[in-house]
């Protein structure tokens, strides 16, 4: 595996509306996309930045994996994701190398990428997401 660049940067807030006005008024960045993505209980919100994109994630629920996050963490950082031609041999080959799965097989995303998570115990306490078109 080898990854192109580094896609996004996920950080979770408690509202995107809330944290809007930093990004854009601070930052000087334009929000381009907010998107709910059902199946993982959280909204979206997408910023530009060079190559990199920005994703605010807001739960959209209190059992989802966001609001867990945000409730013991309070919010911040909550994983790198790095772009990879393809998720499916990129898992496979994570695996291979001594990384543990959170998901065996990719799974669709925002953006309608596919996407599949390395376990942060496995990768110095960083959940690392890699994403792609395939």
């Amino acid at each position: 595996m080898t990854p192109t660049h580094i896609e996004h940067i996920g950080i979770a807030v408690k509202s995107i509306e809330e944290a809007l006005p930093f990004y854009e008024n601070v930052l000087g960045l334009k929000c381009y996309a907010i998107e709910e993505v059902a199946d993982q209980k959280v909204k979206t919100a997408f910023f530009q930045v060079g190559q990199t994109k920005i994703e605010l994630l807001e739960p959209t629920s209190p059992d989802s994996t966001i609001a867990k996050f945000i409730e013991k963490n309070g919010g911040g950082m909550h994983h790198m994701a790095f772009a990879v031609e393809d998720v499916a041999t990129a898992l496979k080959d994570a695996e291979a190398a001594g990384c543990q799965l959170i998901d065996k097989e990719p799974r669709g995303g925002a953006e309608g990428l596919r996407i599949g998570f390395l376990h942060p115990k496995s990768t110095n306490r960083v959940l690392t997401e890699l994403c792609g078109k395939k």
